[in-house]
């Protein structure tokens, strides 16, 4: 998961979200890749339309927003942005407490996306990064191999 630590920069985690709905937390995600200068604002309406078409909810109490294939011209780097929701979010199939943002040049989402999803494999490690109360929490999580 070692590529994770490339892509996640500590100014783009954020540990006291707050969010109405889905819609506001999948923006505020994106807002923070253009902030990042990662993607266009375009890519932020993308996002919203992936979310509109299928959930990126992975369970564990996690989602991905990330853009359409459409929006992949609006992305100008690799990045990931995280932030953690500590009252939850719902995102109508599960309450998502860490919203992990992503952008990737053409394929380079998909590492990412299995990276991350390896993470959700161990309940405890996910456990923790719905609980992370630190930005360096969040960065040994995400980029550390797990031991067991």
């Amino acid at each position: 998961m070692a590529e994770l630590g490339g892509l996640l920069d500590p100014s783009r985690i954020r540990l006291d979200g707050r969010a109405a709905d889905r819609t506001a937390a999948v923006r505020q995600a994106g807002e923070l890749l253009v902030a990042a200068g990662a993607v266009r604002p375009a890519y932020v309406a993308t996002m919203l339309e992936r979310e509109e078409s299928v959930s990126t909810y992975l369970g564990e109490g996690v989602a991905i927003p990330h853009g359409t294939n459409a929006g992949r011209d609006e992305v100008l780097a690799d990045a990931l942005t995280v932030v953690r929701y500590p009252d939850g979010v719902d995102w109508g199939n599960g309450t998502a407490h860490v919203v992990i943002g992503i952008a990737a040049l053409g394929d380079g989402h998909l590492p990412v996306l299995a990276a991350l999803a390896d993470v959700l494999v161990y309940p405890d490690r996910a456990a923790r990064l719905r609980g992370a109360t630190s930005v360096q929490d969040v960065l040994d999580l995400l980029t550390a191999v797990p031991e067991d």
